[in-house]
């Protein structure tokens, strides 16, 4: 049914999204002027696509910096399959309590010498250190762990450019 809603989607959808996804805080009196839209049929297909479950949550966007949380962090983990079935535990339920963690961002099972990805965001290399020795570690079912600290988040570049860029640019570049 996903497949089906996507492909439904027009060009007026696509710039309504990358607009939210720009600012989703905006109202809709300010989005339709801005995508020049009565706001009638911009209330119409929010509302559409809340439904069919392609917009599914508003969020905010932090800056990690002021909040200082300076470091981001991704732990590579080998799983201990013969541990996990010890605690008749799958690789779904250790990531579940792994993402419930302080500090843990997000937590995706992947392919490849290793078998789960955590993100993390921490103060410094202390903290980061506590988190690994004192949590992770220390979960049943982690056979060993890679910790690769980022340098440049372009996440929040991304972000930056996103905030410069002209919505035409923006606009042209999704259709």
């Amino acid at each position: 049914m996903e497949r089906e809603v996507t492909s439904k989607l027009d060009a007026i959808d696509k710039r309504i999204l990358a607009a939210l996804q720009r600012n989703s805080k905006l109202s809709y009196r300010k989005l339709a002027k801005e995508l020049l839209l009565p706001i009638t049929t911009l209330h119409h297909r929010i509302r559409k696509l809340e439904q069919s479950g392609v917009i599914r949550r508003y969020t905010v966007e932090l800056d990690h910096k002021k909040l200082d949380q300076r470091i981001s962090a991704y732990i590579l983990l080998k799983v201990d399959f013969a541990g996990l079935k010890e605690k008749n535990m799958t690789k779904q339920i250790l990531g579940c309590r792994l993402k419930s963690l302080p500090n843990v961002e997000d937590v995706a099972i992947i392919t490849g010498l290793k078998d789960i990805l955590v993100k993390t965001r921490v103060a410094g290399i202390a903290e980061l250190n506590q988190l690994l020795a004192k949590h992770i570690q220390l979960m049943p079912g982690i056979k060993s762990t890679e910790t690769l600290i980022v340098l440049d988040d372009l996440e929040e570049v991304e972000t930056l450019s996103r905030r410069i860029l002209s919505p035409q640019l923006i606009d042209s570049s999704v259709g």
